[in-house]
């Protein structure tokens, strides 16, 4: 019903009521009143949200002032919104949902002063401390994968960046998982160097995640053992070397709205194939333990924002989800097409099971992306369509590492 419609009804119903206690007329009362609400509502002025999806759908592209106007917008609009992002969503990816499972294969032992993560060195977090998996237990969880049909398998390690050893060490286990399975390969490695980014590919390495976290005006209030620049080199190096890009952020460690959109922006110029977007889940023991800013329609438009600067990119809802959009995180699947499913590095997620219920509930399609997902929607009877997605032997674009 139109806003003026139900305030005329409204007025109708207590214009006599008013009239006495006031000692004015009816007409005089309902007149005030709809003076003041046609003044409210004026405020909020109604973008056509969906001439943007138009636009990206044929090949334009939105405005920096445009995508900031997303993160500002009223939250009367949202759903406008959502259904714009839905709309490119829905193009790009249809119905489907990937899942990703996480088991971190190398925890803490970071000499970098993240101010957001519970394994850098200034943490006081009580988390597990462990190196890097050996190559027996890698080519395992890539058996593993490959028995699912699962495509992709991801390598992860904390740190700064891989010592050549190590990449020696992932290199070969690579070779291995190629000569043995053929699957797709993403490692999330840290900083690289041109000739670590040459050696991994020449092992048969496909992907690598690498997320810029926040931009590049507000990266050095969460980081100073690093620069943003850094990591820019780092992806430009692996995009020369002819690796495939994941790259995201984390939102709510106190950025402008600004500096969100600057990452989408930087994100579609570097082309990159997968978009985490994780929301900070401010964990005891880290600097930002006491950073708690988000609410989960802010979240949400975050996501369309996202999608509208991005469209062909698989855009995933990652850390700290459960967190922040609550009651709401269904509706985060609209703009985005993939998600985690259980727990993360060092937090716990939501019940694999609850996951399943909400998509299903959406009457979305699951796509399980890694091994570990495909087990568990085998163990919950969940429908699936054919896995493509990452055996994770670690993270894909956390928010912890890389």
């Amino acid at each position: 019903m139109h806003f003026s419609l139900r305030l005329s009804r409204l007025c109708g119903s207590v214009r006599s009521g008013w009239a006495a206690c006031c000692g004015v007329s009816g007409n005089v009362v309902a007149e005030v009143i709809e003076n003041r609400m046609s003044l409210a509502e004026a405020s909020v002025v109604q973008q056509d949200w969906s001439e943007f999806s138009r636009r990206v759908l044929e090949g334009g592209a939105l405005t920096r002032a445009e995508a900031i106007s997303i993160l500002q917008a009223p939250d009367e609009q949202l759903l406008s919104i959502l259904d714009a992002a839905y709309a490119v969503r829905r193009a790009w990816f249809a119905n489907t949902v990937q899942l990703y499972y996480l088991k971190n294969a190398k925890s803490g032992l970071c000499p970098e002063d993240c101010s957001y993560c519970s394994q850098s060195k200034i943490s006081e977090a009580p988390i597990e401390r462990y190196a890097m998996l050996n190559a027996e237990r890698l080519l395992d969880g890539a058996r593993k994968a490959a028995e699912s049909n699962s495509r992709t398998y991801c390598i992860v390690a904390s740190g700064r960046g891989p010592t050549n050893r190590e990449v020696d060490h992932v290199a070969g286990v690579v070779r291995q998982i190629k000569d043995q399975y053929g699957l797709h390969i993403c490692c999330c490695l840290g900083l690289l160097e041109p000739e670590q980014a040459l050696k991994l590919k020449a092992a048969g390495v496909d992907r690598v995640n690498h997320n810029l976290n926040t931009s590049e005006r507000y990266h050095p209030e969460i980081c100073t053992t690093h620069t943003f620049a850094d990591r820019l080199k780092t992806l430009s190096i692996c995009r020369d070397a002819g690796l495939e890009l994941c790259a995201g952020m984390i939102v709510g460690m106190g950025e402008q709205q600004g500096d969100v959109v600057d990452v989408a922006l930087k994100l579609g110029e570097l082309n990159v194939e997968s978009i985490p977007v994780n929301f900070l889940h401010a964990i005891d023991g880290t600097p930002l333990q006491s950073q708690h800013e988000l609410d989960p329609r802010y979240c949400l438009k975050v996501l369309c924002m996202f999608r509208l600067t991005n469209p062909s990119a698989e855009l995933r809802v990652a850390g700290g989800r459960e967190v922040n959009l609550r009651s709401m995180q269904a509706m985060a699947l609209y703009p985005a097409n993939s998600m985690f499913v259980s727990d993360y590095l060092t937090t716990p997620g939501q019940k694999a099971e609850e996951d399943f219920r909400m998509i299903a509930d959406l009457g979305f399609r699951i796509t399980a992306g890694d091994y570990e997902s495909a087990k568990l929607l085998e163990l919950w009877k969940v429908p699936h369509a054919v896995s493509c997605g990452a055996a994770s032997a670690g993270s894909c674009g956390s928010g912890g590492c890389g």
